[in-house]
């Protein structure tokens, strides 16, 4: 199949904004809980519909008040948190539009952002945040931005009390004055390419998205649902998910520290979770390891293999007897204890940002948690396709959302449009014009419709490597398969215009400890000298020898290198979603790239 739409399920009235959401919401005589925050200890205290509107407003007149226009644009540079969204709320009560700042960014990245979207003021979360804009303002022109707000420096109760003036009518002319067409906010893209590029995104991205996604998972995204956010609210996937809970009337609770996020899943106990493939391969891998360390190590193994068995025989709707008996009995050795680490309660989870793999997939649909794998960009404020609870294939990232299409290209590119579809690329219409074609915007990746319109995602079309002898390969799927593995952390695989193809690897620093007591090597071996040991290369040796079984010779992996430092965020080489910035490591590795290939050793 070359095409797949999905009509609209919900239409809504063209003066409709995104606060719309919010009023429909504390209209409710049930008055849902929208968001919980921490109070004492393991307790959270919830933040009803008509107290979040109260606040909101509060904020919004203290923006209007301290002169932000109709239109303007204001950053959020912040943690995930509740003042996250409270702001952002505010910002669309004002009639402005959002600019979100990650709040790892550096000051030449604040300075292109905030003076690219030209904002007038911006909300930043703590001192060293302020320093980073001041910073910005120092080495570019910002003259601009007029105000600097901070959550933990009393900003918030500033801009209350400087919109006490302001009167109910003012603020609800500005807040009904934005229509569906207008930009609700600009994200920048985090950048794995070039400069990062402002994406228009419409109240009608938001809120056609948000009203057909609720109805296409009734399941997940209802009243009473809840959930806990640790991704950054700056990305796409996250922010999607936030105004989808307020449409759908869910709980959000935010964990600002992923070191936190395991006590804070047990003592909140969601029902459902929003994730990037890492998360799920953290927790896969850490429960390996401690049932290894445990002494419990062939169960565990002996229990995933009974998990996947299981979930690939349901999808068929015939599961043997002995497998289903097998598995009622992991279910209690194993399946339970790693469902009450993340809280016992939850029974789905959305995965974005990056491909999950059938092997998680099943995994974790066996002991289960169903995980609802989809598919987007900044471009189309995040989902494009997801699978439902009632129609999932793991291994695809589903069908289109209602109101969305997609479409195969000649080349294998997928184009899609829709309501996800942002208007443009911020003062560039020279790129609006460059990545769209007939309506249809070109997404970069490569992929293939199954004749039931399931999207399977086969690569990134920039990434394809084309060796010295003309043979095209996707990197990710060897990517993907070698850093399933528990000592592995990052794998980038390299051969660009080369005569084969080799790949970067890095050591997991949490995983080693383990790895060196199981294979009788000192506790203190550090990552430089394990990756000289035979043991190491080996294991290693043995996962590329995995990988290459499922490609042909011509794309299958030579050689390999361990670099010694990990590939992080703070280093440069993954974006705030965990994506290698794969240009970057290019070139600050681009030594041991040309010893690969000189045939030097490293």
């Amino acid at each position: 199949m070359r095409e797949y739409s999905v009509p609209v399920l919900v239409e809504s009235p063209p003066e409709t904004n995104t606060t719309d959401l919010l009023l429909e919401q504390a209209a409710k005589p049930s008055n849902p809980a929208l968001f919980a925050v921490r109070s004492t200890g393991d307790t959270w205290q919830n933040i009803t519909a008509t107290e979040f509107l109260a606040d909101v407003s509060k904020i919004a007149k203290g923006l209007i008040a301290s002169g932000i226009g109709a239109g303007d644009r204001v950053g959020i540079m912040a943690r995930t948190r509740y003042e996250w969204t409270l702001v952002d709320f505010a910002i669309w009560f004002a009639g402005a539009v959002s600019v979100p700042v990650y709040e790892t960014s550096s000051p030449a990245q604040v300075a292109w952002i905030l003076g690219d979207s030209e904002a007038a003021g911006v909300v930043v979360e703590a001192a060293r945040h302020e320093n980073i804009v001041r910073q910005a303002a120092a080495d570019e022109d910002l003259s601009g931005v007029k105000h600097v707000w901070q959550m933990d420096g009393g900003g918030l109760d500033t801009l209350r009390e400087a919109g006490k003036d302001v009167s109910d009518e003012e603020l609800e002319a500005r807040r009904s004055a934005a229509n569906l067409e207008d930009t609700a906010t600009i994200i920048y893209t985090s950048g794995t390419t070039g400069k990062p590029k402002g994406c228009e995104l419409t109240h009608s991205n938001f809120v056609e998205l948000s009203r057909n996604s609720t109805m296409a998972l009734p399941e997940v995204a209802k009243e009473g649902a809840q959930t806990i956010m640790f991704l950054p609210l700056a990305h796409v996937f996250a922010r999607f998910i936030s105004v989808l809970a307020v449409a759908a009337g869910s709980t959000v609770a935010h964990t600002a520290d992923v070191k936190n996020l395991l006590p804070d899943l047990q003592s909140y106990k969601p029902t459902f979770l929003l994730v990037v493939p890492r998360v799920f391969e953290k927790v896969y891998n850490s429960s390996m390891l401690k049932a290894e360390d445990g002494g419990k190590g062939k169960i565990f193994h002996a229990g995933a293999k009974t998990a996947i068995e299981w979930s690939k025989a349901a999808e068929t709707g015939k599961i043997p007897l002995g497998l289903k008996l097998r598995h009622a009995l992991f279910d209690k050795l194993l399946y339970t204890k790693i469902r009450t680490a993340m809280g016992g309660r939850v029974k789905y989870a959305i995965s974005g940002g990056a491909p999950l793999g059938d092997r998680l997939g099943h995994f974790f649909h066996g002991i289960g948690v169903v995980v609802l794998e989809g598919y987007g960009l900044t471009e189309t404020t995040a989902p494009i396709s997801v699978n439902t609870p009632k129609l999932i294939k793991i291994g695809t990232v589903g069908a289109p959302l209602p109101g969305n299409s997609v479409k195969i290209a000649d080349d294998g590119e997928i184009l899609t449009k829709g309501v996800s579809v942002m208007k443009g690329y911020f003062k560039r219409p020279d790129l609006t014009e460059d990545n769209f074609i007939d309506g249809w915007f070109r997404t970069g990746d490569i992929g293939q419709l199954d004749s039931n319109g399931y999207l399977r995602i086969t690569g990134r079309k920039k990434e394809i490597i084309v060796t010295a002898g003309g043979k095209n390969v996707v990197p990710a799927m060897l990517e993907d398969s070698i850093r399933a593995d528990a000592i592995v952390s990052q794998c980038v695989v390299v051969g660009d215009q080369r005569p084969f193809i080799s790949a970067l690897i890095t050591i997991d620093e949490e995983a080693l400890p383990g790895w060196l007591e199981r294979h009788g090597m000192p506790t203190g071996t550090s990552v430089a000298e394990a990756a000289q040991s035979q043991k190491l290369q080996d294991e290693l040796q043995a996962l590329v020898d995995r990988a290459n079984k499922a490609v042909s010779q011509a794309e299958a992996i030579k050689v390999f290198r361990v670099v010694t430092t990990d590939f992080t965020e703070a280093s440069g080489h993954l974006t705030p979603s965990l994506k290698i910035k794969r240009a970057q490591v290019l070139k600050d590795y681009s030594d041991v790239v040309e010893d690969i290939y000189s045939g030097q050793r490293v």
